[in-house]
């Protein structure tokens, strides 16, 4: 199984993001899950997105604690620490910042 997680603020795109990375793998023949955490705040508060995708059916039904990549679409959730954005991140893991 693939899972990423996607870390931006509310109104920048990451559940978009993760449900368009969704669409695309299910396109492909995956199976995928795609769905997004973020409290009630406002827009521009901290937003994680997250995506899995595999090639038999997908039984887990949590956050991605453990990714094999993790976007960043905000730079200040890193310089402001307003996120653990490497939290988990699997040894030869990624991460894109934006």
């Amino acid at each position: 199984m693939r899972e990423l997680r996607i870390h931006g603020r509310g109104g920048q795109g990451a559940v978009i993001a993760s449900e368009i990375l969704a669409e695309a793998a299910f396109l492909a023949g995956a199976y995928v899950q795609a769905f997004p955490s973020f409290g009630s705040e406002r827009r521009g508060a901290p937003v994680a997105a997250f995506f899995r995708m595999d090639d038999k059916p997908i039984l887990v039904r949590t956050e991605v604690y453990q990714p094999d990549g993790v976007v960043v679409l905000d730079e200040s959730l890193v310089t402001l620490g307003l996120a653990n954005v490497t939290q988990g991140l699997k040894v030869g893991g990624f991460v894109l910042l934006d």
